[in-house]
Parts: C-alpha cells; sequence; structure tokens
C-alpha cells in the first residue's frame, strides 16, 4: 500500500487505459429516473490539471486537444474502471472508545434502546470521548479515515455530538480541523450538539437547550468549527418541538440544517426537514407516507444508512424505492460510528444499497458520489468526472460499473485521486 497525506496538486496527471468510465453527469440532486443515469464509456482518459479535471475523453481526443504531454505523470489504470471519488454524507468520526461488549449484548437479544437506558449506548461514548483529548481524537479519526480512503472515499462529512458540553463539542469540532488538515480524505464538519441530553441535565432538558442554543451553536459558529447543524430528532431523545429551537438557532447562525429522522419511529423528522429545508433527512427507516411527500415536494435529499439496520439486525430498511420513484433525491453513507455501524466502507454499504434498500446500481452509484455531494452543498464541484470539477477519482478492480455491487465482499478500489493528486494505491500482486 502507498499513501501520502498532501493534498497539493499536482501540477498534471493523466488517468489512461481506462477500461469503462461510470459517471453521473451535473451539479445538482439526481432523483426519480434521472438518479440511475449513468454515463458508461469505454476506452477513456481523464486529465488532471491543477486539481482539476481538464480533460475527459479518448486518447485520439486528448492528443488532438492537449498533444502528447511528453514528461507528464501518468496513472495506468490497466484496462480498469473508474468512478467518481466517493463521498460519505453521514459519519461520526471524532470519537474515543469501544462498545463491543453492547454489540454482544445485541447479538444476546438486548435492544440498542434498553442498552441506552441501562447508561449505555450514545452516553457511553460520550464519557470515553470527553476523557480524550483533541489530539487523541484527531488521531483515532485519522485512523478512520486511513480506512476510508483505502475503501474510496475522498470526502466526507464528520458530526461531533459525542461531547455534550460547550467544552468538549468544540474539542470535537476542532479535532476534526485538525484531523482534516493532515489527510487526503476532504472532511467537512456538522455540530451534533443535541445527540442527547447529558447525564447531568436528564432533570432539566430545557436547560440543556439553552445550552445548546445559547453557548455552543454561537460558539462553534463563531470560530468557524461548523458547517451544518444536526439534530437526533426521536422518540425519547428530541421532540420535534425541541429539533426545530436547535435547527433554527443553527440557521440564525449560519449553520445549514440537517437531522437525524424517524429512525426508529414516525417522529415527524422527515416533515420538518421540509419544512426547514434542510439540506437532509437521514435514516427515515420509520418515514411515513406524509413525509415522504413532504421530502418530494421540498427537494430535500434522504441520506439512507442500510449499515444500520444491518449493524443493529433490525431486518427493516428504509424505503428507498419508495423515496426514488416518489422523487425524492437518496444519497447513502455508512453513519460511521461505535454503537449502530461501525464501518468506513461506503463499498459495503454499496452492496447493502443494492440488496436490502433495492437501489440499480446505476442509482447507489449517483447515491454515494454526485447526490452524496449535493446533500453537502460541494455538487458544483465534486460527485462526478466532468471538466472543471475537482479530480476527485477512484480506479476499481473491475472491468466495469456492475462489479462493484457482484463481486462483494472484497475491496473493490485499487487507486485513489484526490485533487488531481495520488494518494493511495494497492498491488494487486500481478
Amino acid at each position: 500500500m502507498e499513501s501520502t497525506d498532501t493534498r497539493e496538486p499536482m501540477k498534471d496527471l493523466l488517468l489512461h487505459n481506462i477500461g469503462e468510465l461510470a459517471t453521473p453527469l451535473g451539479s445538482t440532486a439526481r432523483r426519480g429516473p434521472d438518479q440511475r443515469r449513468v454515463v458508461r464509456t469505454p476506452r477513456q482518459e481523464v486529465l488532471c490539471r491543477d486539481g482539476r479535471i481538464a480533460f475527459v475523453g479518448t486518447e485520439a481526443e486528448r492528443i488532438r486537444y492537449h498533444g502528447d504531454l511528453p514528461g507528464t505523470p501518468r496513472l495506468d489504470a490497466r484496462g480498469k474502471t473508474v468512478i467518481p471519488g466517493l463521498i460519505d454524507p453521514h459519519t461520526h468520526l471524532p470519537w474515543a472508545g469501544t462498545r463491543e461488549e453492547e454489540f454482544a449484548q445485541r447479538l444476546a437479544g438486548v435492544s440498542y434502546q434498553e442498552i441506552a437506558a441501562g447508561g449505555g449506548g450514545i452516553l457511553s461514548t460520550v464519557r470515553s470521548t470527553r476523557e480524550a483529548s483533541e489530539e487523541e481524537l484527531a488521531l483515532l479519526a485519522r485512523g478512520r479515515m486511513d480506512r476510508m480512503l483505502a475503501w474510496g472515499t475522498t470526502t466526507a462529512e464528520a458530526k461531533s455530538g459525542y461531547g455534550l458540553t460547550l467544552e468538549d463539542e468544540l474539542k470535537q469540532l476542532r479535532a476534526i480541523r485538525l484531523a482534516d488538515r493532515e489527510h487526503p480524505v476532504e472532511l467537512v464538519p456538522t455540530l451534533l450538539a443535541a445527540h442527547e441530553v447529558p447525564p447531568e441535565h436528564r432533570r432539566e432538558r430545557e436547560r440543556y437547550l439553552d445550552i445548546v442554543c445559547q453557548e455552543i451553536i454561537p460558539a462553534a459558529a463563531q470560530d468557524q468549527l461548523a458547517r451544518f447543524g444536526d439534530v437526533f430528532c426521536e422518540e425519547g431523545v428530541f421532540t420535534c418541538a425541541e429539533s426545530r429551537r436547535v435547527l433554527e438557532a443553527g440557521v440564525a447562525h449560519g449553520l445549514h440544517p440537517r437531522l437525524h429522522a424517524d429512525e426508529f419511529v414516525d417522529s415527524g423528522g422527515a416533515r420538518l426537514a421540509a419544512e426547514l429545508g434542510a439540506l437532509s433527512a437521514d435514516h427515515l427507516i420509520a418515514v411515513s407516507d406524509a413525509g415522504i411527500e413532504a421530502l418530494a415536494a421540498s427537494g430535500v435529499t434522504a441520506v439512507l444508512l442500510p449499515g444500520t439496520s444491518f449493524f443493529l439486525m433490525k431486518h427493516t430498511y428504509a424505503p428507498a424505492r419508495r423515496l426514488i420513484e416518489a422523487g425524492v433525491p437518496v444519497a447513502i453513507a455508512t453513519d460511521c460510528n461505535p454503537g449502530s455501524s461501525h464501518t468506513e466502507s461506503l463499498p459495503m454499504v454499496f452492496v447493502l444499497a443494492v440488496f436490502e434498500l433495492g437501489l440499480t446500481i446505476e442509482e447507489a452509484l449517483t447515491a454515494a458520489t454526485l447526490n452524496a455531494a449535493c446533500c453537502l452543498e460541494l455538487g458544483d464541484d465534486l460527485g462526478s468526472i466532468e471538466v472543471g470539477k475537482r479530480a476527485d477519482l477512484v480506479v476499481l478492480d473491475a472491468p466495469n460499473l456492475l462489479h462493484l455491487a457482484y463481486h462483494y465482499g472484497i475491496n473493490p478500489v485499487r487507486e485513489v485521486v484526490k485533487g488531481g493528486v495520488h494518494v493511495h494505491s494497492v498491488s494487486t500482486g500481478r
């Protein structure tokens, strides 16, 4: 394995001998039938210049427009498939501690909610994260980012939410910033101070909401530590009214809203997301028909997390087909966290999206690239292989796109390019 942790772009990089180039097109989220419109083109080349895509086409076309490019660094795709860099729009990267004992409890039949009621769950990770330093959290996050990069992720959203105090939430966000500076994977920070009510405020919920809205949100915004604001809108966590208050406070300080919605029951989270014009409503396992209609009318992206259902052994997944048929843009994400989806692998989630959510392979690719980029407000720069966009590319060890789901249980990623720089390579042994 070879990797580099710089994002300083080369002047030029030519990806050549591409067997198939597969990409959605555009800079806005795809929905309905458009979500499966992926262009698959054989025998292509991609020229990266100053970190962006300068050319996509055949070798003959490249020679006609750009010449032979003598001396230009080249990356041989060896007849394999190239897709856009994968984008993970829902993770909880900066945490400390593990929860394998809770995992064993679930295997024995104890529910996630029962574990949380006993003082485990999110609050277990809160205790470990509060004890960790900013540098320790950044180091832990970078280890997870190494694994993300190896599985083809080039950009990821990263949430706080395991601090639940002013000091510890800001510490998590600073850890995200520190990890982002020193790693090829680009992180987009989200403040999730309303992830849970901490134990010291269990008998004074309103006081904690005051702290979130009047202290944590303004401080995070003032220091430009977060781009988005999030809340866990769910029965037993935060009500719709409480979630509205948190998200509106975030909007007042420039944090664009996204939210955990309707994961266990229909909490009204999807309808709230639609009403507020949130960038995404995430989970949606228990979303109602009214919630789906509201999302479709508003254009809010549904970020689906099939790894969570899989890891929690729920056997119930978000209604992806109903969402797509209603015209809701769908993205997919790992929900990487220590309790309910302990994975950094978007290709694993891709397989679940096809087998369990019922997405086509083309829909799943759009969900993991362009639609994911758009719900992070990055659609103008990322999510597709087009001239002018940033040169984030993945070479799959596969003859065509279909193998991304067809050949499961393996890491399909051979090479990764981030911002025109070759940042990861895996030797095939051949």
